[in-house]
């Protein structure tokens, strides 16, 4: 059996847990089976290093802020082989150069587009360990390139999907997808199963179990996720294809805290300015989610979206870039201090008054909104961000309890 693993930065964060990840992998190994690995950078260091790169530059180009980032996840790979070889274990750390991740060259948030899995397969037919950067890839020029944040659980099922193995573990510092962020809100429950689409909403809205490109890729090759945790050994929650072994109205309870909203005042309400506008965003590789166009009127119409926060200022950079030719507007307004909220689930669709549920519970709460987005299995809220986790708190004890 081939298993791929995964292991985030908390789990490496230290000697005493990059020791217990090289056993917990060993154990496999010794079973006979062939594993690989893939880690994050130990700890909080990526966001040190990018601390670093701000305090020298607080707008340093994209190209040499992965170059500087890349190199805490070979820390991590090189530090577990050495445990590994420590243990008298066979195994060998690569980078994603010598593996040769092919990405686009997107710096900061690069997309894998192929892989030469031909030196795993040669290192795993010499009965090694393989032990794999996350997070990172190489474009066409031999530029180091990186994922985005969370961009290591990609990395692990991309080479699941290549190599294609029996199994794809993401070992984390929780047991596995909760209803809600257990931080947040006490009664969350741990979900033996979810689907892949399911897992994805909960992933683009804001639930950091997982990263979202991730499913979209297990979805895409059929790999089976199970996330679980890397301090038990608790069963985790499956990600599959659809399921009918839990038959919930809602599913889980998302918030993404990083988000801005951006209002574009007084444009021309004529035919090809929302594709303009939102074309200018996509060639700098800025992502928009939830979209409101006004009713036109006098000649003109707003047009309201939100975006991560820190791709807030590149955003209205190129806005303003353009806003005497192609985007003539009366203002750009800005509003950072808002959070999103979701419900998730695939049992929605079927299920009328799912939406003033929801709304309801807000109002119990005395929380107002802003702006709300739907999809066939999820309902979004713009929110002022002081209320968020008394918003999940009250959605999720309406809908799940």
């Amino acid at each position: 059996m081939l298993i791929v693993k995964k292991f985030g930065g908390t789990s490496v964060g230290d000697k005493e847990r990059i020791n217990r990840v090289a056993d917990r992998c060993i154990a496999d190994y010794k079973e006979g089976h062939d594993v690989v690995v893939v880690l994050s950078a130990m700890g909080k260091s990526t966001d040190e290093l990018i601390a670093k790169a701000k305090d020298i530059n607080p707008n340093p180009p994209k190209r040499e802020l992965d170059m500087l980032v890349s190199v805490g996840e070979q820390i991590s790979v090189s530090l577990m082989a050495m445990a590994m070889a420590a243990k008298e274990v066979a195994a060998v750390s690569l980078n994603a150069f010598q593996v040769a991740m092919h990405t686009t060259q997107a710096y900061t948030n690069a997309r894998l587009t192929s892989i030469d899995a031909d030196r795993i397969r040669a290192e795993l037919e010499a009965r090694k360990i393989v032990i794999v950067t996350g997070f990172q890839g190489v474009d066409k020029a031999d530029n180091v390139t990186t994922l985005g944040r969370g961009g290591s659980d990609t990395t692990a099922v991309a080479l699941a999907a290549a190599l294609k193995a029996d199994k794809c573990e993401i070992f984390t510092d929780v047991d596995g997808v909760y209803t809600a962020d257990p931080r947040i809100v006490k009664n969350a429950r741990k979900l033996d199963v979810i689907s892949y689409d399911e897992m994805l909403e909960l992933a683009s809205l804001g639930a950091g179990v997982l990263h979202n490109r991730s499913v979209e890729m297990a979805k895409k090759y059929g790999v089976e996720l199970v996330v679980r945790s890397s301090l038990n050994f608790n069963e985790g929650t499956v990600v599959k294809e659809d399921t009918k072994m839990e038959k919930m109205l809602v599913s889980g309870v998302a918030c993404d805290k990083n988000v801005a909203r951006i209002a574009v005042i007084g444009l021309q309400d004529q035919p090809g300015v929302a594709f303009k506008l939102f074309n200018h965003l996509a060639n700098h590789n800025i992502n928009v989610d939830v979209i409101l166009q006004s009713i036109g009127r006098d000649g003109t119409k707003d047009i309201s979206f939100t975006v991560a926060a820190d791709a807030v200022d590149e955003a209205l950079a190129v806005m303003e870039n353009h806003r005497q030719t192609s985007l003539i507007c009366e203002k750009i307004d800005v509003e950072r201090n808002i959070a999103k909220v979701s419900v998730v689930g695939a049992g929605m669709t079927s299920n009328a008054g799912v939406a003033a549920k929801m709304f309801e519970a807000l109002y119990d709460a005395g929380i107002n909104i802003k702006m709300i987005s739907t999809s066939e299995i999820k309902i979004s809220v713009l929110i002022d961000a002081a209320f968020a986790d008394g918003a999940m708190n009250a959605i999720h004890a309406k809908f799940i309890g």
